[in-house]
């Protein structure tokens, strides 16, 4: 059986990891080099970096984050924001990446998906979806940081880029984002059960239950959080000790937890 993975996420806004609630209220939560090797450090089984306001005037940064992370990481990581054409996912990969996340540029130019699979692989082609509710059983897709809306089904959409190459969706649901109220199981559900490629599910981590729930009711592959990692609610093993004590089948490391390694808190220096 494969195993569930679990991952932190980094939302980058100047070069700061920051948090906010339904995708608003942004605060700090630290230096993203500190964070990532902290989760490195607790066996977080990938990374993934948002670039919230990408843009091409900072994408000199992007590039030296990927290729810092890549030299210090032993975890695979993906980067994500302001992503348009073969030649960012080409700089962003060469830059030390292992997968690139699109949303909104797959959404102006499906074509991206396709070309960027059969250049790099499916496998390095992450399409991030931001869902929100919008009637009964019904759920759209977002652009530009869940602010515009598309009119897509966001089921629908899902097969789309399953079909154009996609190697895994980072499905998000705004309505729970950052409020710890557990994942959309609904909407989780129904892509996963939509699909032949890993879905990531993210919005609203924040108990046990919630994880747990997410990988078997929502049939996800993996499960995003960043709030109860960034803040210390949960250290990565902590959750994936706890999955694994009631049979999610989950990768395991003998190394101790984070409070026995006197790890830095996000934001300070040791």
């Amino acid at each position: 059986m494969l195993t569930k993975r679990i991952i932190p996420c980094l939302d980058i806004k100047a070069g700061r990891v920051v948090k906010g609630v339904s995708f608003v209220g942004l605060r700090d939560a630290g230096d993203p080099l500190e964070l990532a090797r902290r989760y490195n450090d607790q066996s977080a089984d990938e990374l993934v970096f948002l670039d919230i306001t990408a843009s091409h005037e900072n994408r000199g940064l992007t590039l030296e984050l990927a290729s810092r992370l890549a030299k210090e990481l032993f975890i695979p990581f993906t980067i994500g924001g302001g992503i348009s054409t073969l030649e960012d996912i080409r700089a962003i990969v060469s830059a030390g990446a292992d997968k690139v996340s699109v949303n909104t540029a797959a959404i102006h130019n499906p074509d991206l998906i396709t070309q960027g699979a059969l250049h790099f692989g499916s496998q390095c082609m992450v399409v991030a979806m931001d869902v929100k509710q919008t009637g009964p059983d019904r759920w759209e897709v977002y652009t530009h940081g869940g602010r515009n809306p598309t009119g897509l089904n966001a089921v629908d959409w899902a097969r789309e880029c399953q079909n154009r190459g996609a190697g895994e969706i980072l499905l998000t649901s705004m309505d729970r984002d950052g409020q710890k109220s557990g994942f959309d199981l609904e909407i989780t559900a129904q892509i996963s059960g939509s699909l032949n490629i890993p879905v990531i599910a993210s919005g609203g981590g924040g108990t046990m239950d919630h994880f747990y729930q997410a990988l078997t009711i929502g049939k996800a592959d993996a499960v995003l959080a960043a709030s109860v990692f960034h803040y210390g609610t949960y250290t990565v093993n902590q959750v994936k000790q706890a999955l694994a004590g009631r049979g999610v089948p989950m990768r395991l490391t003998e190394q101790p937890d984070v409070e026995e390694t006197g790890a830095i808190e996000p934001g300070n220096k040791s």
